[in-house]
């Protein structure tokens, strides 16, 4: 069966770009569009989607309050946002709103198709971008100390790795890039992690951030 999603976007031609793209996909069908926040609420009243791709900033009910409203009628249906806009108060609006992924709109559209996959496994997706401002605002309320990120020895393949790692790039790209298969790629992440005492890809990013493998 395939996905079920709904489009929130305010832009005629973006909308319809995404919707060209995404029924590409043989497990993905577009099952509606709504060009503001009210729209979206009906629509996903009505069509009960499986995920819905939400635009943040609309004129009107925005996509913040949107996502709100639909999740706490339809807790188990997946809002993943995509924005022009990378700031703290639109992502930690959608996050305490209840998205499960943050895009950023100049993404490849494999990313967004990624993105899809992974949140309907339960999991969270962020853009790179969206993860330092999440992180940076954990930092505020937490300890660090919670975190055991330093005096782990990383080697030259373990810090490109986490570097392209906390950029998005998925596992596969990351084979495909290095002549590697999946499994070795995935097992080398893991190794990492354990080594390093980290349970998430998040912790990776704080780490590459801090240590400038990234910029931030």
């Amino acid at each position: 069966m395939a996905v079920k999603i709904l489009l929130v976007e305010d832009h005629v031609v973006m909308r319809e770009g995404l919707r060209g793209l995404i029924s590409r996909q043989a497990d993905m069908e577009v099952v509606g569009e709504a060009n503001d926040g009210d729209q979206a609420i009906e629509l996903a009243r009505q069509l009960k989607p499986d995920i819905i791709i939400m635009d943040v900033r609309m004129q009107g009910t925005d996509g913040v309050e949107a996502t709100h409203r639909i999740k706490a009628e339809m807790p188990d249906c997946k809002v993943v946002a995509l924005s022009a806009y990378a700031n703290r108060e639109y992502i930690m609006g959608m996050a305490k709103a209840g998205m499960s992924g943050y895009l950023i709109k100049d993404c490849a559209f494999d990313e967004l198709v990624g993105a899809i996959r992974t949140v309907l496994q339960n999991k969270s997706y962020l853009s790179p971008a969206a993860a330092r401002v999440i992180l940076d605002a954990q930092s505020e309320t937490e300890s660090p100390s919670g975190v055991s990120l330093t005096g782990a020895p990383i080697s030259e393949s373990d810090r490109e790795l986490i570097k392209l790692l906390a950029e998005g790039k998925s596992a596969r790209e990351i084979a495909a890039r290095n002549n590697l298969s999946v499994k070795t790629i995935e097992g080398r992440r893991r190794r990492i992690m354990r080594r390093m005492n980290v349970a998430t890809i998040a912790d990776l990013i704080r780490y590459a951030v801090r240590e400038k493998i990234v910029s931030d």
